[in-house]
């Protein structure tokens, strides 16, 4: 493979190389809690250790193709006629030169068509990629069996629902016999072990957040634990059955979910094996190989019109700087009608008084 493949690079600016950067993805490393690292270095890992062709660099090469994260990137940085920029949008914007997206959430594809408002002549490919499990994750305690008692989340309490961080909360779920456990160390955001159910929910809205990815609902099926999250599109996306997670849009239903899951053992068990099954699919055998049929067939025949296609680069490029422009005008007359608001209200103010 390596013999037709193009130079493969993944960017991690030299700041940002760790004194203790693991030399595998297999083990849990407090970094991997930051974007740069989950996204760029844990897929430089698993590549590199399957013998994909591809290296780590700390500055940006003159040629080939180059993989990393949005914060890694300079905002204003154009690539030259020899390279190619994937970008790792995770849950950031696009950046305005990459010629290729990946995006974490299925629903957050965009087709790269000319359209009006601020996605106009939205830039090259775009890709969607599940991002990979919690490394070093520890799946819940077989011999808990049919126990049911500790429901935990796992993030940054910030990112919880209001009303699930309220003492009320805690006090209902006291009432149902069972143990509210907000994990927001990321310290232990890889231990299921005492875990019987995850809780997850951000909005009771209908918020889609198509710029989220799906992971809580993959680490839940590979640490063997049912998960009760809300109605976002990354789920939604995944699902195939019932079994596959509970949805709830109120407090009521997660309430009347949790009884369900306590009372109902056969259910608990129906959607632990689903799980079992489901957790297949993003396991990182099967991600690794999707990994390589992206790069090898879609991005590299990317690379190749890129590098011959001077009419094409310059399109893009052109098509880019309008979009810019056009993204900038539309800032400047909305600060513009803002501040002439601002002036009609303070006349409006002084022909009262006189």
């Amino acid at each position: 493979m390596s013999d037709r493949l193009p130079l493969i690079y993944f960017y991690l600016p030299q700041q940002d190389w760790a004194e203790d950067l693991p030399p595998d993805a297999d083990r849990y490393w407090l970094g991997f809690r930051r974007g740069i690292y989950c996204w760029t270095l844990q897929t430089y890992l698993r590549l590199h250790a399957d013998g994909f062709p591809c290296q780590l660099v700390g500055t940006l090469p003159d040629e080939g193709i180059v993989i990393a994260h949005w914060d890694s990137l300079p905002s204003d940085w154009q690539p030259t006629a020899k390279l190619l920029l994937v970008c790792l949008q995770a849950d950031r914007a696009r950046h305005p030169y990459a010629q290729i997206h990946i995006v974490q959430n299925a629903k957050g594809l965009v087709k790269d068509l000319m359209l009006l408002g601020d996605r106009l002549l939205l830039p090259g490919l775009n890709y969607y990629m599940p991002l990979w499990p919690q490394p070093g994750l520890i799946p819940r305690d077989y011999t808990r069996e049919d126990r049911f008692e500790n429901i935990a989340f796992f993030g940054l309490a910030d990112n919880l629902l209001p009303e699930l961080q309220a003492a009320s909360w805690q006090e209902r779920v006291k009432a149902l016999g069972l143990n509210w456990v907000v994990m927001d160390n990321f310290e232990r955001w890889n231990n299921y072990s005492e875990v019987d159910a995850i809780l997850a929910v951000r909005s009771f809205t209908q918020k889609d957040f198509t710029w989220k990815p799906a992971t809580k609902l993959y680490n839940a099926w590979h640490a063997g634990v049912p998960a009760i999250l809300g109605c976002e599109s990354a789920y939604q996306a995944e699902r195939k059955s019932q079994l596959d997670y509970v949805e709830v849009s109120s407090l009521d239903d997660i309430i009347a979910a949790l009884e369900r899951l306590r009372d109902d053992k056969e259910l608990y068990r129906a959607i632990v094996e689903n799980g079992k099954l489901r957790a297949k699919e993003t396991n990182i055998v099967n991600l690794t190989q999707r990994w390589k049929n992206l790069i090898a067939n879609e991005i590299v025949p990317a690379y190749e019109i890129w590098r011959s296609s001077p009419l094409y680069r310059q399109s893009f490029l052109k098509k880019r700087w309008l979009a810019i422009e056009t993204r900038e005008l539309r800032k400047s007359m909305q600060k513009w009608r803002s501040s002439m608001g601002i002036r009609t209200r303070w006349r409006s103010l002084f022909s009262q008084k006189s």
